[in-house]
């Protein structure tokens, strides 16, 4: 069976801690796949939010996660200390994508739990169509 390889960029721009909740928690007591999903999500809104945007309005225009990309590397715990960086790219017509870096930090070192890629789609929720990518998007989320 192919497995997803994400091609990850070398930079971000954004850097965020989360905690690790007791609800994250599955029946093997680890952080669940399903809950990697969220977390990520989390760290979409912080990112959106540092930038002044949310995903109801980023420059005028509303955002839709068309797609997900998750390579899950290592297990998390409760209690870990959990950093996500991030970034977008891959600019199109009418998306983008935010890739994520999951790390468990421990000290001075670092361990990779997850890899991730969202595609978004701006989108009118009045008009219910797809819309251009705001310029303005591109200079504020995409490479320093």
């Amino acid at each position: 069976m192919a497995r997803i390889r994400l091609n990850m960029p070398e930079k971000y721009i954004f850097t965020t801690e989360l905690p690790v909740r007791i609800t994250d928690l599955n029946y093997g007591g680890h952080v669940g796949n399903d809950t990697i999903l969220t977390l990520i999500h989390e760290a979409r809104m912080l990112f959106l939010r540092n930038a002044g945007y949310t995903e109801m309005n980023a420059a005028g225009a509303s955002l839709i996660m068309a797609d997900v990309g998750i390579e899950f590397k290592n297990e998390l715990f409760y209690g870990d200390r959990l950093q996500v960086k991030i970034i977008a790219a891959e600019f199109t017509r009418v998306g983008f994508d935010i890739f994520y870096q999951l790390e468990k930090i421990s000290g001075e070192r670092s361990t990779i739990i997850a890899l991730a890629k969202t595609g978004m789609v701006c989108y009118n929720y009045e008009q219910k169509k797809v819309i251009s990518l705001p310029q303005e998007l591109i200079q504020t989320l995409g490479t320093p």
